[in-house]
């Protein structure tokens, strides 16, 4: 039993490292890249603490090189996804009565292997696998991940020592217990550090998980799990299976003991996945607990009175990155007449420097989309786009799959601000820009709010605060991460809880206690010192 009240590490935020030619750690995660990159592995599931290998196969490929073949991974069949949910449910009994200091502890040191001796190699299996840059799988699978560790234990003693208030006849207090059952994890390919905190602080509050990750993530999801059992997480609390995603969604949320989801993917697959859970809802013990965030269409709106430049910036940066393969992606922008010119000229200007291939190559900034799907949505939209009387693109607009599913960034500039790149989440390295009226600016932010179903991010550029602050209330419900005068993506684990509302999910802001609390089921516990021995009250005198 615990004998004390105890102080967890202060979280600070990891430092990203830089990279620079010529620095150890540039050296380091190349070759360890570059060694990766010639192994041919065989990724199992991993159930009950063991790894699980069957005959039917996946295949793991390069995005920016989808003919080379990193590896194969197994898939499951039932079975083995009602092995994983009877195991969790087994590990639960013990998992979830082991001291919050211990889960603690456990997630603290997976905190500093990624902080050391696992630095490189997740970093290189989400550049291999996913295809970031160096730059973005450092901050992703590094930094956040660890980040996401650290704040969280932090996070997870903030919310044991909310307690009620009592008296000197009463002693209330609340217990935060794991959710009765066991959790699904639905994660995306696009970031690591998201797969993995759906798991791990689902896992940290007590309970146990049965994971299914993207299976174009399953790269870092294998390191992710050689982490966690390296920092001691215990058999059967967190279950990793691959495949069929209907097949193994169907067979979770048949299970009674289904308590609860946390899901990081698209809108259309979210919905779905609640419709199932409410038309199943007779057969659980308990409501289960839906977290979700999905998609975004993502705004910059720009103000007569910000500076050019640093719209520019913004827009390059928020789009750009990763391919515009992030849910906090910009990919609408509005901008008005009088600064239109200069702001184009300075993003043809940079455009023009953009490197994009391999992330073997660290002066690339961009490099490939996912899969042929995503490249052949993409290109699809940018020749409707040639096609239309309302678009022009100003920039980009070419594609090339024959090697790696390489798209060029493209600026579309459109007369229509309903216009279908205005509104509807392509998620990839398209801008569409609407050029309004600077006397319209009210209107503008009128569009910027009705355009969209989606409510994630967005961004104010503007040096004019009566601006600001009239777009910062115009805008209240359409971004549940609101910038001023920055890029709408980069929120950072402990400064800014990210997620949205609407279209856009839940809103239940990883990277806060708010989302950890969804994963505890408290109980009030109130214990009289001197029971009352006589039934009548004073009024009955």
């Amino acid at each position: 039993m615990s004998k004390g009240f105890f102080d967890v590490p202060l979280a600070v935020n990891e430092p990203v490292r830089n990279y620079a030619p010529g620095s150890a750690e540039r050296a380091s995660v190349l070759a360890t890249y570059l060694s990766m990159k010639q192994e041919q592995i065989d990724i199992p599931m991993f159930i009950n603490g063991k790894d699980v290998s069957t005959s039917e196969k996946g295949t793991m490929t390069m995005p920016h090189d989808h003919k080379h073949i990193l590896g194969t991974y197994s898939l499951a069949q039932k079975s083995h996804v009602e092995a994983a949910i009877s195991t969790a449910l087994e590990a639960r009994k013990t998992w979830s009565n082991t001291p919050w200091e211990q889960r603690a502890a456990i997630f603290l040191k997976a905190a500093e292997l990624i902080e050391g001796p696992f630095r490189d190699r997740i970093n290189a299996s989400t550049m291999l696998n996913q295809s970031k840059t160096i730059h973005q799988a450092e901050i992703d699978a590094s930094c956040e991940l660890i980040d996401f560790l650290r704040f969280n234990v932090q996070f997870m003693t903030e919310i044991y020592s909310g307690q009620p208030e009592s008296s000197s006849a009463v002693w209330n207090r609340v217990e935060y217990r794991p959710l009765e059952g066991f959790v699904y994890a639905v994660t995306p390919f696009n970031f690591t550090s998201i797969a993995a905190n759906l798991a791990a602080c689902v896992a940290m509050m007590g309970n146990v998980v049965v994971w299914k990750p993207s299976d174009h993530q399953v790269y870092s999801a294998k390191i992710i799990m050689d982490i966690f059992e390296a920092a001691g997480v215990p058999a059967g609390v967190i279950n990793v299976v691959f495949g069929d995603p209907k097949m193994i969604t169907d067979t979770i949320l048949q299970s009674p003991d289904f308590a609860g989801l946390h899901f990081t993917g698209s809108t259309q697959i979210f919905k779905q996945l609640w419709k199932q859970i409410g038309n199943n809802i007779d057969n659980y013990r308990s409501y289960p607990r839906i977290v979700g965030e999905t998609g975004g269409k993502d705004f910059i709106a720009v103000h007569h009175s910000a500076d050019p430049k640093e719209v520019s910036v913004g827009i390059l940066r928020g789009a750009f990155e990763f391919q515009g393969q992030k849910c906090s992606a910009a990919s609408r922008a509005y901008i008005p007449q009088s600064l239109w010119p200069e702001i184009k000229q300075l993003l043809v200007q940079d455009l023009k420097t953009f490197k994009m291939g391999s992330p073997e190559d660290f002066s690339n900034f961009m490099t490939a989309v996912i899969h042929e799907s995503s490249f052949d949505k993409l290109a699809d939209y940018i020749e409707r786009a040639k096609a239309s009387s309302d678009a022009e693109i100003i920039w980009g607009g070419n594609y090339d799959k024959s090697v790696g599913y390489f798209v060029d960034p493209t600026v579309i500039v459109t007369t229509n601000p309903n216009y279908e790149t205005m509104s509807t989440e392509l998620f990839g390295p398209v801008m569409t820009i609407y050029i309004y009226n600077d006397d319209n600016y009210a209107e503008m932010l009128s569009l910027v709010d009705s355009t969209s179903t989606y409510a994630l991010t967005g961004a104010i550029f503007a040096k004019d605060r009566y601006a600001i602050v009239q777009a910062t209330k115009a805008l209240e419900n359409c971004a549940g991460n609101f910038y001023i005068n920055d890029k709408p993506t980069g929120a950072v684990v402990g400064q800014q809880p990210f997620g949205g509302a609407r279209s856009s999910g839940t809103n239940d802001k990883a990277g806060s206690p708010q989302n950890l609390l969804r994963w505890v089921s408290p109980r009030l516990i109130k214990e009289t010192f001197v029971p009352p021995k006589d039934y009548k009250y004073p009024f009955l005198g």
